[in-house]
């Protein structure tokens, strides 16, 4: 145990330091401050000196210099069961400081309210994290805190010990003030980064907050747990279980397509995060039946996302079939009763998701690929009409929308859609003529009298006629596929042929 006889407070943060301060001074603990903390610690009327005075040193460069000090960190970092220390302690007129509570600058605030590059350097905290280091590394005999969320487990250790700190204690605050000093200097280097316009530096660090542990992996003998670079997902559970690993998959596989559709419009049903059903038409019920169709097999413990308000009539739908997870913008209070009627059923509102400066991490082997997301709109000035037909406006409408759902398909990926809904897709497969197969099979089982007029994606070109082919004789009236196959001519010719509309796209769509 730790008898704590002096304490140095210097805080970003003064919320709740009062009842602190009164139980520190319970314990005849000493308080050294500086600048805004020693007046907020005199405003609450406790002794307190100042560490100029302290020092001896005034403080300098308009605040910039306030605890570099030697008689501060002499006091910090020395060991006190070392006689070469302690001489030099006496031989300087230095005492110890046993425990640093200190928070910092709110750099990361700051960044959300100001583009003013000067403004953010100045909010570039030195002496709070270089104090906080120093007790964290002296953590043998020195407490440090660094968030005010610790003051109440502090304040049960004190009383606990009466005005001591466990060694257990000190070494659980140390390896914390570590990972927020980590942290706040991953928000610093990750804003260079972005200032000097530097997308893959030679190091980099990726500022992350834990969201949840969860109970376990993608199987019950793997551990797991999710983190984010915001301090949320801006994704609100309102009802149901807890979320697994496979939901949260599942769960940003159905967002990313969801919000990719026209703003208050879509449903999407994802099924081991690829697409069994999507539908972009506007009315909820129409829209949500429309994706339902293209699968209802696989939509089974599926989730549902929906890019609109869920209502009453849709609400009654949803509980006609197991489903594991329903996002929605929101929940009208008729539908969310309806939808709290299955216990289990976990909602989700994700009215206030961004998808803004998002990127793409799949970590392998203590490695992680990084890369800005597949997020561009469509417009048709990306692709080009290479057949003899021309599209019609409806058929162009489902090329795009047919298009847009595929680059969210696992590779190789074919999308056959019409009435901007879905009616058959094709997934993961290693031959694109296998997907093309499945695609038309889905779409022949589940709603054989649609194919009129429907229309293919893929999501890569093809580089043989063979897929084309197969997918012109199930009747598909026009596609859509990336250019760049040394094949293309020959797609080309073959699509005059048939007199079938072919369309090519700048870009390709992979997603492995």
């Amino acid at each position: 145990m730790k008898k704590i006889r002096k304490a140095l407070i210097s805080v970003s943060n003064k919320n709740n330091l009062k009842k602190l301060l009164s139980t520190l001074s319970k314990y005849k603990i000493e308080f050294i401050s500086s600048g805004g903390t020693f007046k907020e610690i005199k405003k609450l009327k406790f002794n307190c000196t100042e560490i100029s005075k302290y020092t001896g040193s005034p403080e300098i460069l308009g605040g910039r210099v306030k605890t570099l000090h030697p008689k501060i960190y002499g006091g910090i970092l020395n060991k006190r069961n070392n006689k070469s220390h302690k001489k030099d302690l006496l031989k300087n007129n230095f005492s110890e400081i046993d425990l640093v509570i200190a928070n910092f600058y709110p750099f990361e605030k700051i960044l959300t309210t100001t583009n003013n590059h000067s403004k953010i350097i100045e909010n570039i905290d030195i002496g709070g994290p270089t104090m906080v280091r120093a007790a964290a590394k002296n953590y043998y005999d020195v407490t440090v805190i660094t968030n005010p969320n610790q003051y109440d487990d502090l304040i049960k250790e004190l009383n606990l010990y009466k005005g001591r700190t466990s060694f257990n204690f000190r070494e659980k605050l140390s390896e914390e003030a570590f990972s927020e000093t980590a942290y706040y200097d991953s928000i610093i280097s990750k804003y260079f980064n972005k200032f000097t316009k530097k997308k893959f530096p030679k190091k980099k660090t990726i500022p992350m907050n834990l969201i949840e542990i969860l109970r376990y992996g993608e199987n019950p003998h793997q551990e797991s747990a999710i983190y984010s670079t915001q301090k949320s997902l801006n994704l609100k559970q309102i009802h149901g279980k807890k979320l697994s690993y496979n939901n949260y998959n599942d769960i940003f596989s159905a967002l990313i397509i969801s919000k990719s559709l026209p703003k208050n419009t879509g449903t999407v049903i994802v099924k081991h995060t690829n697409p069994c059903g999507v539908s972009a038409l506007r009315d909820q019920l129409n829209s949500y039946q429309s994706a339902l169709a293209c699968d209802p097999i696989s939509a089974y413990g599926a989730i549902v996302s929906c890019n609109y308000r869920i209502k009453k009539k849709l609400a009654i739908e949803l509980n006609k079939i197991f489903l594991e997870v329903v996002i929605a913008n929101g929940f009208e209070k008729d539908a969310l009763k309806i939808l709290k009627r299955k216990k289990k059923l976990r909602l989700i509102d994700a009215n206030n998701l961004n998808t803004s400066n998002l990127s793409n991490f799949t970590s392998n082997f203590n490695s992680i690929l990084i890369q800005s997301p597949d997020l561009n709109k469509f417009t048709i000035k990306d692709l080009k009409v290479v057949s003899k037909k021309k599209p019609t406006s409806d058929q162009l409408n489902n090329l795009i929308f047919a298009f847009n759902v595929c680059r969210y398909v696992k590779s190789n990926a074919i999308v056959i859609a019409n009435n901007k809904s879905t009616l058959g897709i094709g997934s993961g497969q290693p031959s694109r003529l296998d997907s093309c197969k499945i695609a038309i099979e889905k779409m022949n089982k589940f709603q054989p009298d649609s194919f009129m007029n429907s229309v293919a994606a893929s999501d890569a070109f093809f580089p043989f006629v063979d897929g084309i082919e197969t997918l012109v004789q199930s009747g598909i009236s026009a596609i859509i596929q990336p250019y760049g196959s040394i094949k293309d001519k020959e797609i080309i010719k073959f699509a005059n042929q048939t007199n079938t509309v072919l369309v090519f796209s700048k870009t390709r769509h992979f997603r492995h």
